[in-house]
């Protein structure tokens, strides 16, 4: 057995419900999911399916109302266990207005390794790399807020890869893009070495990145395709009751 195994499961929600205050909806509704080491999960997802609220309760941004959370095999509740939980998986935000904040692209890159305990040395030649990798070098010095729409999604994701997650939760990261900047997007998730799960509405987009496709509606998630030609085994994604 490989000695890494028992630790290969990522992430592990039980029983999961959720609501806003003020509402008698649940927006996710008695969910459980197990997504492992190795997996890349697609999850096809309209509006208001309960997406990005998913995501946030993986990262400790929403507080469930009922179920258990165990990330990286810990169980996770308190602001310090999810503080833990931001340094080894990566959010990118469906609006990358919400992720981006300071005056120059190479400012943001930098604002998360600076946060790790790298030098402001280290940090700035980490967002160089980062945003090389990503095809944006030139951009150290450009405005953020002058950028493009796809322009602040790339950067968007630099500052997220610049941290060395683990793992990435992608939040319609192809939305409103252009099919140049779609294609280096694909090329880029496609090269790295890391587990995520990627929420899109574009099935073509979601069949180059990922090995299964989910569906998700109404706080729950369905089987949906699965492309038997990487499809990892420990793929395991239920809901409703066991």
């Amino acid at each position: 057995m490989n000695p890494d195994d028992h630790n290969s499961l990522i992430i592990n929600l039980e029983g999961i419900f959720f609501k806003y205050p003020g509402t008698s909806e649940n927006v996710i509704d008695n969910l459980d999911l197990e997504f492992y080491r190795g997996d890349r999960i697609g999850l096809m997802a309209p509006n208001g399916s309960g997406k990005t609220s998913l995501f946030h309760i993986i990262m400790g941004l929403l507080k469930p109302d009922a179920g258990n959370i165990k990330i990286f095999g810990k169980p996770v509740s308190t602001e310090k266990d999810f503080e833990k939980v931001r340094l080894r998986i990566g959010l990118l935000f469906q609006d990358a207005d919400d992720q981006l904040f300071s005056p120059t692209v190479l400012e943001d890159v930098a604002f998360g390794p600076l946060n790790m305990g790298k030098t402001p040395d280290q940090a700035k030649k980490i967002a160089i790399d980062t945003l090389y990798e990503l095809g944006l070098d030139g951009f150290e010095h450009r405005i953020t807020y002058k950028l493009s729409g796809g322009e602040k999604r790339l950067v968007s994701l630099a500052t997220v890869l610049a941290m060395k997650p683990e793992v990435l939760l992608l939040d319609e990261p192809s939305n409103g893009l252009d099919e140049k900047t779609k294609a280096r997007l694909i090329d880029v998730l496609a090269n790295l070495d890391l587990s995520y799960i990627l929420i899109s509405h574009e099935s073509d987009f979601l069949y180059e990145l990922t090995d299964s496709i989910y569906t998700m509606e109404n706080g729950k998630i369905f089987p949906g395709e699965k492309k038997h030609r990487h499809l990892h085994t420990h793929t395991h994604i239920t809901h409703g009751p066991k």
